[in-house]
């Protein structure tokens, strides 16, 4: 049910339970007061002195205003409250050990509230206070420490959770260097845009969170999206020749398969099957997000102005490892594509983690 909680988080220090957050008094936020809310949006605490993981980035809400806080907390009281007690989180030693993260907050300090940045426009700031505070978009596109913390090389894309969270800087080819303005509003309001569509846990965020937007907000986002530099790193991969072992596998393989939907070209169907050629998710150093596509099958997202929701098929019944990697490597090596082959062994690996789940 919305908002009662019991989603596991996969995190690499453990399994961490979404709690409840409905005005339940037993199970939820009936008993805590606007104040202990507070507390814990931005400090990580829990009436009675609880710390709380980082999963729940508190690190960027931090940045809401009181009037921000105040209006979540409204609305939360307003939700029908559901009795639900989650499972306890399965964290082995010594991450089961919440003082610890007293320690954690020293090392990382919160940025406390939001400066707007001189020089920047009224909209840029606006989509950087988004961004950065309660979309919380580094949460998943910004690489981790050893620690669970930022790196310094924001939104250029990380693995969580068994998948690819990809480069939301202006970067080419990996980011959206080659998107418009326009096409983030589009892709953020409706989970499509001529270059990707929305999938994996992208779906939910486009269907509960981004749609609901504003175009104003959405438009901030973008603005400020497009100002963010490419990391430090630059990622390079030569094209492999269509004489390849792999690619003239995998080319039989997506001619079997793909080229129904995607077509010949790999550049889809408009709003119903996403293209191929120069879709940067597909493009992304690991290709773990488009391994688990093909194995797991993807339901795109269903939008007010997107509705449609079209679904592919799981074909993990279908091909084995090698069949997957060479299809895999042929896509992100065909129509002007250039990245890194896939191998077996690391389907292998999505595969197995993805039967154990």
């Amino acid at each position: 049910k919305p908002l009662a909680g019991g989603t596991i988080l996969e995190t690499p220090f453990g399994k961490i339970a979404v709690p409840n957050i409905t005005p339940d008094r037993e199970t939820g936020l009936g008993n805590w007061t606007e104040a202990d809310f507070r507390r814990a949006m931005r400090e990580g605490v829990s009436p009675g002195g609880k710390r709380l993981y980082p999963a729940m980035p508190y690190p960027a809400y931090a940045r809401m205003p009181d009037a921000d806080i105040s209006a979540l907390w409204a609305y939360l009281k307003t939700v029908q409250p559901v009795r639900q007690a989650v499972e306890p989180n399965l964290l082995p030693f010594p991450y089961n050990i919440r003082a610890l993260m007293v320690g954690w907050n020293w090392l990382h300090p919160s940025l406390a509230g939001f400066a707007a940045v001189p020089g920047k426009s009224a909209e840029w700031n606006r989509g950087a206070y988004l961004v950065t505070g309660p979309g919380h978009c580094g949460a998943c596109h910004t690489a981790k420490t050893f620690l669970g913390a930022d790196r310094a090389t924001a939104l250029t894309g990380a693995s969580l959770q068994g998948w690819f969270a990809p480069e939301i800087t202006d970067a080419k080819p990996h980011g959206i260097g080659s998107w418009s303005i326009d096409d983030i509003v589009a892709y953020l309001k409706s989970g499509w845009n001529s270059h990707a569509a929305a999938t994996g846990p992208m779906v939910e965020v486009v269907e509960n969170s981004t749609s609901q937007m504003t175009d104003a907000d959405l438009r901030a986002i973008a603005v400020y999206l497009k100002d963010q530099p490419a990391g430090a790193v630059t990622r390079t991969a030569n094209a492999l020749p269509a004489s390849d072992p792999a690619m003239r596998a995998g080319g039989k393989l997506y001619q079997d398969n793909c080229v129904g939907c995607h077509g010949w070209d790999g550049k889809g169907e408009r709003l119903i099957f996403p293209p191929l050629a120069g879709n940067a998710v597909l493009l992304q150093p690991s290709a773990e997000s488009l391994t688990r596509v093909v194995l797991e099958g993807a339901q795109a997202a269903g939008t007010k102005s997107a509705p449609t929701a079209p679904a592919m098929p799981s074909f993990a019944w279908k091909l084995d490892d090698g069949e997957v990697a060479a299809l895999l490597t042929y896509i992100r090596n065909s129509w002007g594509n250039e990245a890194a082959p896939v191998s077996a062994a690391s389907v292998a690996k999505i595969r197995a983690n993805l039967r154990g789940r």
